[in-house]
């Protein structure tokens, strides 16, 4: 369980960094910035199901 945690936390991790790496690089080559604003609202978007799923597991264990 500590382990698929990890995992799911390393990948909101890698999809932040990677949004805001394309979004740095879209900027500067005055290029469309929203594949790199996707992994973003992505991520955001991990962390709140995350959140959840650990509330619930907290409330039932």
């Amino acid at each position: 369980m500590i382990i698929l945690l990890l995992l799911y936390g390393l990948a909101i991790v890698v999809l932040f960094v990677t949004g805001i790496i394309m979004m740095i690089v879209s900027s500067s080559n005055n290029t469309s910035v929203k594949p790199g604003l996707k992994l973003l609202i992505a991520s955001v978007i991990m962390v709140v199901i995350g959140l959840g799923a650990c509330a619930v597991l907290l409330a039932n264990g």
